[in-house]
């Protein structure tokens, strides 16, 4: 009597196994299809060189008197797509008490801040747990921003305008 149940449990528990293995690879293949294709250069944004790297004489970000910087949403829960946020007094991105809130679950309370530094604006990591992506790129320190940048917290994207 008690060997079809074991039979039974030990199906139940390779299916739900083997549920989880398609789970973690389609993550996976998630991730590394989000890595692949990289930049999307909109109407807005200058065209980058072919080496990815801006001209020196872009100035670094400077702002321009006519554009006021804005961070615009592409995918963020809780967010709609192409709503821009103004950037002129400097935002907080996070979780917790901050100027620009995320329901992301990989987001922390305040997780990348965003300022302006003179005539440029920059964004830096507050030492969230798992990182903030310029342009794909994990970020090491303070980076100025540019027209057209990405910036990648956990599942939210947003990007830079000018």
């Amino acid at each position: 009597m008690l060997e079809p149940v074991s039979v039974g449990l030990k199906f139940g528990f390779l299916a739900v196994l083997y549920l989880f293995l398609l789970w973690v690879v389609r993550s996976a293949l998630k991730d590394l299809r989000r890595g692949r294709g990289g930049v999307v250069v909109s109407d807005e944004a200058p065209a980058a060189d072919a080496t990815g790297m801006y001209s020196a004489a872009s100035g670094l970000g400077e702002l321009d008197d006519a554009f006021e910087p804005r961070l615009m949403v592409d995918r963020a829960l809780g967010h709609e797509p192409g709503v821009a946020y103004d950037l002129s007094d400097g935002a907080t991105l996070g979780r917790g008490d901050v100027e620009i809130q995320l329901e992301d679950p990989f987001a922390s309370s305040r997780h990348a801040r965003i300022s302006r530094q003179g005539h440029v604006i920059v964004i830096e990591d507050l030492g969230s747990t798992n990182g903030t992506y310029l342009n794909e790129q994990p970020l090491t320190g303070p980076q100025p921003l540019h027209s057209g940048d990405r910036i990648r917290i956990g599942d939210s994207e947003f990007s830079y305008l000018q």
